[in-house]
Order: C-alpha cells, then sequence, then structure tokens
C-alpha cells in the first residue's frame, strides 16, 4: 500500500499543466481566468465561461468604441435625457454642460461615472440603443460570444451579462489602446470647471489595486490591496452583480490579464492579487523560436540549387511554466512539389510547436534566397543535358546507314558475278 501512494504522488508531481497549480489556488469569486496579455494563452481558469452580471466592467467596452469613433477633444454637450437615465456613481453633469470625449473618458474608467457613460454613448452613437447595438457589434466582433449588453454603464438587468473569459478578452483589447492605457493607470484626476460647473471637479481612481494601503486578507496573511505591479483596468458592483475586477499587471516582460466576477468584498482583490501572483511566478514568457532561425534546407526541384535555407518569418513567444520547458517539439511541414523558379521570402511550408499534442504557435517557413531554373531542366537544355542519347542515337543510326550500305553493295557484287557466269543462248 505505501509503495502504492509513493507512486501515486510521483505520478502526480509530473503531470503538465495548470491542473496541479489549481488545486492550490483558492478563488472566492465564482468566476475567474488569468491569460497571457501578449499570447492570449489561458494560465487559469475557473467558471471561465459561466454568464453573469459584469457591473461597472461593462465600461472598458464603452471607452473602446469611445476612442474608435471619437477623438480626445471633441466636445460633448450632456442632454436631459442622459441627466435622467442616471443612476448609481456619476460626476453630477448637467443639461447644456459641454466637456470634452477626453475628460469624460477619466470620468468613466476612473470613477465610473455612470452619467459620463450615458453622455459617451448617446454622443458616439447618436442615441444609447444604436450605441449598444455598436457594443454588441464589437464584442461579437472580439470573440465575446457569450456576453450580451443593454447599456453602456452596467447598470443591473437581467439581460446584461458577460463571462470572465469575454471580459478578458475586451480588457485585452482595451489596453491596445495607448488612450486607454494612459487613462487607467493614473489614480486621481480632475476636470476644470466648465460652462456650468464653477469648480473644479477632483476624483480618484476606484481600483485599490493601484493605490489602496488597505490590509486585505490574501490566504491567511493581511497584505495591502495596492499591488505594486498593477497598471489597470476596471472594477464593478452592483448588488446583483457582487464585486467584479479585470486587472492588468507587468512585471519584467511579462503581461497578464486577471478577471474575478461576483466575489465577496475586497475578496476580489485578494482574488487578483492570488491570480496575478500565479502568473509571475510559475509561467515565464519564453522565445521558442526567433524570427530568421534556420529550420532546415529545403530540397527544390529544377532549380539552380538543388537546395535553399528556409527560416521561421516571426518570432514565437509562449508563457512556459518549468514543467513544459523541456516539452516543447517543432513540427515542419513542407508544401508540395516545390519547383524552382522560388522567390527570397516565398513561404515554403509551415512551422509549428506544440506541448503534449497542443500547438502553442507557429509561424511560416520562408525561402532565404531566389532559386532559378535550371536551364539544363528545360528544352533545348533538357536535350542538351541528354547529350550522351544524342551520340547514341547518331551512333545506332550510322551503324544502320553502313550496314545497309554493306548489304547494298554485297546485293550488287553477287549479282554482278552471276552475271559473269550465265552464258547467253544462242540457237542455231
Amino acid at each position: 500500500m505505501k509503495k502504492i501512494i509513493i507512486l501515486i504522488c510521483l505520478i502526480m508531481m509530473f503531470i503538465p499543466g495548470t491542473g496541479v497549480f489549481a488545486e492550490t489556488l483558492n478563488i472566492n469569486g465564482e468566476s475567474a481566468i488569468l491569460i497571457d496579455y501578449d499570447t492570449g494563452e489561458i494560465l487559469f481558469q475557473k467558471n471561465p465561461h459561466l454568464k453573469l452580471y459584469p457591473a461597472s466592467t461593462t465600461k472598458m467596452l464603452t471607452a473602446i468604441l469611445a476612442v474608435e469613433n471619437s477623438s480626445l477633444n471633441e466636445l460633448v454637450t450632456v442632454d436631459q435625457e442622459v441627466v435622467s437615465l442616471t443612476k448609481g456613481s456619476h460626476i453630477a453633469l448637467e443639461p447644456g454642460e459641454v466637456l470634452t470625449m477626453e475628460q469624460l473618458l477619466h470620468a468613466l474608467l476612473l470613477p465610473s461615472a455612470n452619467d459620463a457613460a450615458l453622455a459617451i454613448a448617446k454622443h458616439v452613437g447618436g442615441s444609447i440603443e444604436s450605441f449598444v447595438a455598436m457594443m454588441n457589434q464589437k464584442a461579437s466582433e472580439l470573440g465575446a460570444l457569450d456576453s450580451n449588453f443593454v447599456n453602456p454603464n452596467g447598470l443591473h438587468d437581467d439581460r446584461h451579462i458577460s463571462t470572465a473569459y469575454d471580459l478578458a478578452l475586451i480588457g485585452r483589447y482595451a489596453m491596445e489602446s495607448e488612450t486607454i492605457r494612459n487613462i487607467v493607470h493614473k489614480v486621481t484626476y480632475e476636470i476644470p470647471p466648465t460652462n456650468i460647473k464653477t469648480e473644479t471637479r477632483y476624483f480618484k481612481i476606484t481600483n485599490k489595486l493601484l493605490f489602496s494601503n488597505e490590509l486585505i486578507d490574501k490566504d491567511g496573511t493581511l497584505v495591502p490591496a495596492r499591488y505594486e505591479d498593477a497598471s489597470g483596468l476596471k472594477t464593478g458592483y452592483t448588488s446583483q452583480a457582487m464585486n467584479c475586477l479585470v486587472s492588468y499587471a507587468e512585471r519584467d516582460d511579462q503581461r497578464l490579464i486577471a478577471v474575478v466576477l461576483k466575489a465577496d468584498g475586497n475578496m476580489v482583490y485578494s482574488d487578483s492579487q492570488k491570480l496575478l501572483d500565479f502568473g509571475f511566478e510559475n509561467y515565464k514568457n519564453m522565445f521558442i523560436a526567433n524570427t530568421n532561425e534556420f529550420i532546415d534546407n529545403i530540397s527544390i526541384i529544377d532549380g539552380e540549387s538543388p537546395y535553399v535555407a528556409g527560416v521561421l518569418d516571426r518570432d514565437i513567444i509562449y508563457p512556459v511554466s518549468e514543467v513544459n520547458a523541456n516539452m516543447i517539439e517543432q513540427k515542419v511541414i513542407i508544401s508540395e512539389n516545390l519547383s524552382a523558379p522560388i522567390d527570397k521570402g516565398q513561404i515554403l511550408g509551415q512551422v509549428d510547436y506544440l506541448v503534449d499534442g497542443k500547438v502553442i504557435g507557429g509561424g511560416n517557413l520562408i525561402s532565404t534566397a531566389d532559386v532559378k531554373v535550371d536551364p539544363l531542366t528545360v528544352f533545348p537544355g533538357k536535350f542538351v543535358s541528354k547529350w550522351y542519347l544524342f551520340v547514341f542515337g547518331a551512333y545506332f543510326f550510322m551503324r544502320v546507314y553502313i550496314l545497309q550500305k554493306k548489304k547494298k553493295r554485297r546485293r550488287s557484287s553477287k549479282n554482278s558475278r552471276q552475271a559473269m557466269y550465265r552464258m547467253p543462248y544462242t540457237p542455231k
């Protein structure tokens, strides 16, 4: 029995993947996911496709559409509808007030102002309904297929749903925008007096990962909510959604996106820190292969050179754990019937890199040089290249000709001799 237990332990030590780690990662949130920002690879997941209420993490998508469909210095005029529909957090916008899109984006993403979300939606979409249609179209384009948005701010509606996986896709895309990146890492911001307001508005980000020294319980240890490597992204809360957080963090060359949905209070920060710690401590982005890395000499049919060097056309980067660092395999697929001429940079095939049979990255195998057609492989070059057949043929026909001549001469000679011995008949 003892030997069996030891054997099981040894087997568990060598099982690859995140499953072993997942058992030790205690996440309070009902749903969570951790992805590598650069590759999109999932490093940890808990109910990632469970449909839940996203609350104000919705505003990431609102910000994306604002950035893509307006300029920061555009003037936005607030109307009565925006003010009337505003519930929850706000910056006290008033009818007729004019702000820039840049100011409204800061209000949207830092203090999570619902009136700013509505003002942006109406300005960009023409109407709130049209903007919501844009939101769902954009979510679909990003692959967030389990989401349905019915407003631009995330206030509760039974139909307004998303998933940790979808929000990770949206958050990753949002952080590709320099404008959004520059906003979500700020802790404070101020809007000076406007045409309506005579006082400056001051506000602070809601994301405690960026600033708070409030202590949180992380697996029995009290630590500050502030996370040194965090620089975004978006919080969310309603009584139905509970606490939600999409976080972004960088350490050395590693960039991560974590999502936690439906967590209890500050446990959303504990969960997020644990996810980010897990990613940084267990995975490192590793160059599996480099651009222009030599792969193989590729055979070319009818070329001046029978081979050409094939190289990879891109860098292959993958978040590698200690478990799978030595398990990466290379699979090269050469295109069929590669014949000259070949151009430099022409695709010769495909290179895939796998871990446990799963493709983790790949690129094209391309030629490093031009390969011209060998002139001896085309007519009349082919004919010239077979000179020995020509000589043999000429010799054959010459022999036939000579034999025919000899045969003809022999026949002629025979006829002459017969004529000499034939006596003419003379009748008496």
